[in-house]
């Protein structure tokens, strides 16, 4: 009996089989370890209405685990403001990490169906990388996703995605997430 072949994903072989040639032709690399490669990807949702209404919390566990396919990380206050009714420990955010395959799928469902889907989409912009090579892409609704049914969802909840790569600059970035598919606009 011969051992069941594993899927690729699709942005997965797009990098290998494309990114990286092309990387190492546009910065002139030595050998394929030097290309910068996508490391992880971190979902958060800061819960600012948390403070009143704790349930909020809930709504988005479930919307984001439904969003990442696994589940994510309830974040708590590490200190506390008294003018935004805050207390240590208050749960305040959800988040999660991607990793391997559900990071590779979670790519391609980002680019090719929830981007598209955003009203008015004109392209990302290229400046929200943070000197390192890592981009952070905010996202206003939640419901760009197909994951999300409307009818179900009681509030409008903004995304932070974060896409960490090993590249050493902003420009060596980019050009890895354009090559991956990333439409930012010129």
């Amino acid at each position: 009996m011969a051992a069941a072949e594993k899927k690729v994903p699709t942005f997965q072989k797009t990098y290998r089989d494309e990114a990286v040639p092309g990387l190492i032709e546009h910065f002139k690399y030595k050998n394929r370890w030097q290309v910068p490669r996508l490391e992880r990807i971190v979902l958060n949702m800061g819960m600012g209405a948390a403070v009143g209404n704790p349930k909020a919390i809930d709504a988005a566990v479930a919307e984001l685990s439904a969003i990442a396919g696994q589940k994510p990380v309830v974040t708590k206050a590490k200190k506390s403001i008294a003018t935004f009714k805050l207390r240590e420990g208050m749960r305040i955010g959800v988040m999660v990490t991607l990793r391997r395959d559900r990071m590779w799928d979670f790519m391609e469902r980002l680019v090719m169906l929830a981007l598209p889907r955003v009203r008015d989409f004109r392209g990302i912009s290229p400046r929200a990388f943070d000197g390192a090579g890592n981009y952070t892409l905010g996202l206003k609704e939640q419901f760009v996703f197909p994951e999300i049914q409307f009818d179900k969802v009681d509030a409008t909840r903004g995304l932070n995605v974060t896409f960490v790569t090993t590249a050493k600059t902003n420009e060596e970035g980019r050009e890895l997430l354009k090559r991956l598919g990333m439409p930012f606009r010129s």
